[in-house]
């Protein structure tokens, strides 16, 4: 069983999806011999640059994580952050969690292709635009008790804003938790850094394929870790 099967992306030049530069991937969750509790995703993606419509292995790592924690998420008030394909949102909402999916405001074909998604998947996800640093209405409506991002420390220049909206988040939500997971690319003490600056702290670092199924590890590559984080003045258990 394959995590990521396109569909329409490799088609003819007459093809829509090929026109228009999208492909459907079906993501699964579960043992590969599709045990009675697995779960199937479908994703709407886009091969255009300018859009984050494509899912990348961090999406994939976060969301298994996700699946494997589901009995964590049932019932739980959750924030994704940056969730272009929405992957990790998705699975939260598909195992019970209420599910709040963001993106940057302006990225108005990001917002719409959530919608879509969540539509397509037969799940109810609430879409907003959420830009990082930006103390806009939408920020202060959330409450979340757990925050996704994945691949959201990509671009250094926004860190510094990405970290804000965390720690306002975190600090709104007693007893919340940032999880995300990304490429190890300047390694963790860049991220150990900002969470310093920004009064947070980590109590959970993983290696992404610590975790992943190995049907589904081995089309990924990449050092990925995935990392859970508090504010600094939460008393570890």
């Amino acid at each position: 069983m394959e995590v990521n099967n396109s569909e329409g992306g490799g088609g003819s030049p007459e093809t829509p999806a090929t026109e228009n530069m999208t492909s459907i991937s079906h993501h699964y969750f579960g043992d590969s011999n599709g045990s009675d509790d697995a779960i199937s995703i479908t994703v709407i993606e886009s091969m255009k640059e300018d859009y984050g419509l494509f899912v990348w292995p961090c999406s994939i790592i976060l969301a298994e994580y996700v699946w494997q924690q589901r009995s964590r998420f049932q019932g739980v008030n959750v924030v994704e952050l940056g969730a272009g394909t929405s992957l990790p949102g998705l699975v939260a909402a598909k195992v019970g969690a209420d599910v709040v999916l963001t993106d940057d405001s302006d990225r108005l074909e990001v917002l719409d292709n959530m919608r879509r998604v969540s539509e397509l998947n037969n799940i109810k996800c609430e879409v907003m635009g959420l830009t990082w640093g930006v103390w806009d209405e939408s920020i202060f409506s959330l409450r979340p008790q757990v925050i996704l991002g994945a691949d959201v420390l990509y671009d250094s220049s926004a860190f510094d804003n990405l970290f804000a909206t965390v720690k306002f988040l975190l600090e709104k939500s007693p007893g919340s938790v940032f999880i995300t997971s990304y490429h190890n690319r300047s390694g963790h003490h860049l991220i150990e850094f900002l969470m310093v600056k920004w009064g947070l702290k980590c109590v959970k670092l993983l290696d992404g394929f610590s975790f992943l199924p190995s049907w589904k590890a081995s089309g990924l590559s990449g050092n990925i870790q995935l990392v859970e984080i508090v504010p600094s003045d939460v008393a570890k258990n």
